[in-house]
């Protein structure tokens, strides 16, 4: 059985703010081993994010933040270490894309700087060996006449290249683990199938794990082996990527595979909506927090907080488990629809 590179034992991460404790991820367990890909989906607000930087030790304990669990990472303790010592990882071990290019590259320094900073501190490569890489890198993302580009500015380039330019320094030191936080936001069709095409190559290649946080749910059904939906901070259903989509088990990600534009749909068609918001973070419902919004909640499902469990009988040749009361083991229900006693 192969090693986990990453193994992630009810990692919590909560905010202290005025209004109250936020818990943005509350206990989100998963693993993920050399060479796989793992999609992570979910409205904005469900803890996506937050989770990739947590993994990282980009957040963690403080005076406004409380992190509890357990992030191993390559046999090593993330949050049990120094600052210097995360350091040490960011690079050659695990690199993240970052969702805002224009948050992500100083205004001040020049592209090849962004890229060859880390090329001479992590690989200790001389200026003229760096500068070749981080060329050679830009050509990879597809930014045209990537000799020139080093020297320009981040505000000289358009937010697509932009975006490139904060994957080609993802990938700069050839990581063992990549975190993508929505890698092709600002990128056009063309280009977001060139750099998925690319990020599954260099997998392939060096045995690199990805996570990818996603809104383009097409993008994850084509581009993992793996899926896990959160919702409000908290994984609600996870399984093979094929098992999440083609029999999805929980009634969120039953709604959010609903909603996605239907080529063979009638012209005219209305789009399908989850009905209702999440939750207050601060001040969140008890019980299952999906259920305010839920066509099948009952009782038990405002009051008991599901857990992570197959509820199939027998299980499956696949493990496939749900944070769900009234899985959806009868087949798919229509977004809103109201509850039947046969639903139950």
């Amino acid at each position: 059985m192969t090693t986990p590179l990453l193994e992630v034992t009810d990692l919590r991460t909560t905010f202290h703010t005025p209004r109250g404790d936020v818990a943005a991820v509350d206990g989100v367990s998963l693993s993920l081993a050399p060479g796989e890909t793992l999609g992570i989906v979910g409205e904005s607000g469900s803890g996506k994010s937050v989770l990739g930087r947590t993994l990282m030790g980009l957040i963690t304990q403080g005076p406004t933040t409380t992190v509890t669990g357990s992030v191993k990472l390559a046999g090593q303790d993330v949050h049990a270490m120094t600052a210097k010592q995360r350091r040490t990882l960011w690079g050659p071990t695990v690199a993240m894309v970052f969702q805002d290019p224009m948050t992500s590259l100083n205004p001040v320094k020049k592209v090849g700087t962004h890229l060859t900073e880390a090329l001479r501190l992590q690989l200790k490569l001389d200026r003229k060996a760096a500068r070749e890489r981080a060329t050679e890198l830009l050509r990879q993302v597809g930014i045209p006449e990537p000799a020139r580009r080093l020297d320009q500015y981040p505000h000289e380039l358009s937010g697509g290249m932009r975006q490139r330019v904060v994957i080609a320094m993802a990938l700069a030191c050839d990581p063992q683990l990549l975190i993508a936080d929505e890698p092709t936001t600002a990128l056009d069709v063309t280009v977001q199938k060139q750099i998925l095409d690319l990020l599954a190559q260099l997998s392939q290649e060096r045995q690199m794990a990805i996570i990818l946080v996603s809104h383009d749910l097409g993008a994850v059904a084509g581009r993992t082996d793996r899926t896990q939906v959160m919702y409000a901070g908290r994984v609600v259903e996870t399984s093979a990527t094929a098992e999440v989509f083609g029999s999805p088990l929980h009634p969120y990600s039953d709604a959010l595979l609903a909603s996605i534009p239907q080529l063979d749909a009638a012209p005219h068609s209305r789009l399908r909506a989850i009905e209702g918001r999440p939750p207050n973070m601060a001040s969140p419902p008890p019980g299952c927090r999906f259920a305010p919004r839920c066509a099948r909640a009952d009782d038990l499902c405002r009051t008991e907080m599901p857990q992570l469990r197959d509820p199939r009988p027998g299980g499956g040749a696949v493990p496939h488990t749900a944070a769900c009361h009234l899985p959806l083991l009868d087949g798919r229900i229509p977004v809103g629809a109201p509850v039947t006693e046969e639903d139950h």
